[in-house]
């Protein structure tokens, strides 16, 4: 049975890339700086290193005993995130951000640094049979970075039999993963619903047709779509952010424009929600004599776990973190991920690493307070570490 490599003597050295990952973040396809640092690590364990897939992203290829680029053997990809968030950072330790407006506030400088690990621990002990594929992946919050590699060709010039990737969550506990078969995220679309009435003074309503009253009722009628239309075991959201109209209180506007997300499990329950939407949106503002158009804006597909991989990850998982914590079956979040785009068109799964401090919830994602759980940069590297071996001990 094969021996982990020893992640301890690199621990200090990847410690130190998260944090200054931390306090320098790069927004969505903005990661130059990230991804020279993160070719710089690859290129120091003599990895050959290919760069602009995506417009910012990495790959490098580890391959194992008597295989090459020309004989890859079976090969798999391992997939981390680079990019930060808009948000202003409220922690105060020495890694803060040093960028005023930006934050990893989600934790991808930690799981970039964890991949970084486990390229360590493969190329120093290469005793595999086959090829492991680093996918370092700009763009995820919001850009669909992993839809633009792969229309840069990252599986055809990298092809993959399985994928997989993690994302640290804070609802777990450090020491604790998680994985499940099929849908363990949402898809996830934004929705704009445009009303126009007719303007006029605030004085005279009955001379205008107020567009106000019909977004505020349209907002209620909407959550009939959860409440009365799907099914009570499934899951679904649908949130309305934002609502502008108007410019001073003694007009009344000519349009209100209702802006919000919906999200789901399951691509029949999204087609009834859009369905939904027209439907509710364009009834409710006749009725109203007012006329609503729905603008449906697509985002990121639900992220489904393939059968045999997620049971092959949490097989890992109980391998590195133990049966007792390790959940096989957790249950899903309507949170959206673009890496639902590469598991559409290769098997593969994705699972979760706790990140919470002290045997509790931590601070949440995207919250200004957030920082990823450095006890992971041992775990995380040693956990792709046995995977990749695993996978082709198959």
């Amino acid at each position: 049975m094969h021996t982990t490599p020893d992640i301890t003597p690199h621990l200090g050295q990847l410690l130190r890339f998260r944090h200054d990952l931390h306090a320098h973040p790069e927004l969505k396809y903005e990661e130059h700086r990230t991804g020279d640092k993160v070719a710089a690590y690859l290129l120091a364990l003599g990895l050959k290193v290919h760069r602009g897939l995506g417009q910012t992203g990495v790959v490098a290829t580890i391959h194992g005993k008597g295989r090459s680029a020309e004989n890859p053997g079976r090969s798999i990809g391992i997939r981390a995130d680079m990019d930060a968030l808009p948000v202003q950072e409220l922690n105060s330790f020495g890694h803060i951000s040093t960028h005023p407006g930006r934050m990893h506030a989600c934790g991808h400088d930690g799981h970039t640094t964890m991949l970084l690990g486990a390229a360590t621990l493969l190329s120093q002990q290469p005793d595999f049979d086959g090829s492991v594929h680093l996918i370092f992946q700009p763009g995820e919050e919001g850009g669909a970075g992993a839809r633009a590699m792969m229309e840069d060709g990252l599986f055809t010039q990298f092809p993959c039999e399985a994928v997989f990737a993690l994302h640290n969550w804070p609802l777990l506990p450090a020491g604790k993963m998680a994985v499940r078969v099929g849908p363990i995220m949402a898809s996830a679309l934004r929705f704009e619903i445009r009303i126009s009435g007719k303007g006029g003074h605030a004085a005279m309503p009955h001379t205008t047709i107020d567009p106000i009253p019909v977004a505020c009722a349209l907002v209620g009628q909407l959550q009939t779509l959860v409440s009365r239309s799907t099914d009570p075991l499934d899951s679904a959201v649908v949130t309305v952010g934002q609502i502008a109209s108007g410019t001073v209180e003694n007009i009344i506007p000519d349009e209100a424009v209702i802006y919000g997300t919906v999200r789901t499990l399951k691509t029949s329950t999204e087609k009834m929600m859009i369905d939904g939407l027209h439907r509710i949106s364009e009834h409710v503002a006749a009725a109203h004599l007012c006329t609503a158009e729905v603008i449906i804006k697509p985002g990121y597909p639900n992220t489904t776990n393939h059968a045999h991989e997620a049971r092959f990850m949490a097989s890992v998982m109980r391998e590195i973190v133990g049966e007792e914590n390790t959940d096989g079956d957790i249950l899903p979040a309507l949170t959206a991920e673009d890496f639902g785009f590469m598991l559409e068109v290769v098997p593969g799964a994705y699972g979760w690493i706790g990140n919470g401090p002290n045997g509790k919830a931590g601070v949440g994602l995207h919250n200004p307070a957030y920082d990823f759980n450095d006890e992971n940069l041992d775990r995380g590297p040693r956990f792709w570490d046995l995977l990749a071996r695993r996978w082709f001990e198959q």
